[in-house]
């Protein structure tokens, strides 16, 4: 039992610092957000792929956040490290934002993986600006990617005025996990 212990949190150690490595490099503030900015058009666009009517969903929203990150589980331990950009369609300005997220669950692996928010509301989108979110739940949605998946919905709403879709390399993921995720302002970056 000690060496399952042992082996879980020196994984634990090694992987919590690649994640962060992985995801925002050096620090260079403008090579990450230039990382950041082509992590959006990569999302965007598996987005459009998966889901088209994402794009005039978004062209209509009051702004859009594009997250990427890494979720690292091992054994009883899982985080997720990620960073993205929130736009605001009114007037096309950027805002850099990071996310953390800890939790438990048995498992091992490493998942890479996108969330696009699309906020309706004014409100939805400056709350998630201003004061960030910290999800403490988790919010199902069903999937159809081509023929892998069952449901005709693809996204989940957890917050009012906001519509969430969670991507994986398999395409729109059948749960939009953001379990005890927080996200906030990249003072760094901004």
């Amino acid at each position: 039992m000690k060496s399952i212990i042992h082996i879980t949190f020196s994984a634990l150690l090694l992987a919590l610092p690649m994640s962060s490595f992985a995801l925002f490099g050096d620090d260079d503030p403008e090579k990450e957000r230039k990382e950041l900015q082509e992590a959006r058009q990569d999302a965007l666009k598996k987005l459009y792929k998966e889901k088209p009517a994402a794009k005039a969903e978004i062209k209509a929203a009051k702004g859009y956040a594009v997250f990427s990150s890494i979720g690292i589980n091992v054994l009883l331990v899982s985080t997720e490290n990620g960073g993205g950009i929130l736009r605001d369609n009114r007037d096309g300005t950027d805002t850099y934002m990071r996310m953390f997220s800890a939790g438990g669950g048995i498992g091992l692996g490493v998942k890479d993986f996108s969330v696009v928010f699309i906020f309706h509301t004014v409100e939805a989108m400056a709350e998630f600006k201003d004061s960030g979110w910290d999800f403490s739940g988790q919010a199902d949605a069903n999937a159809k990617s081509e023929e892998k998946g069952m449901g005709k919905e693809a996204a989940a709403t957890v917050m009012p005025g906001t519509t969430i879709y969670q991507m994986t390399d398999a395409g729109l993921a059948l749960q939009a996990t953001l379990q005890g995720t927080k996200f906030w302002h990249d003072d760094d970056l901004n």
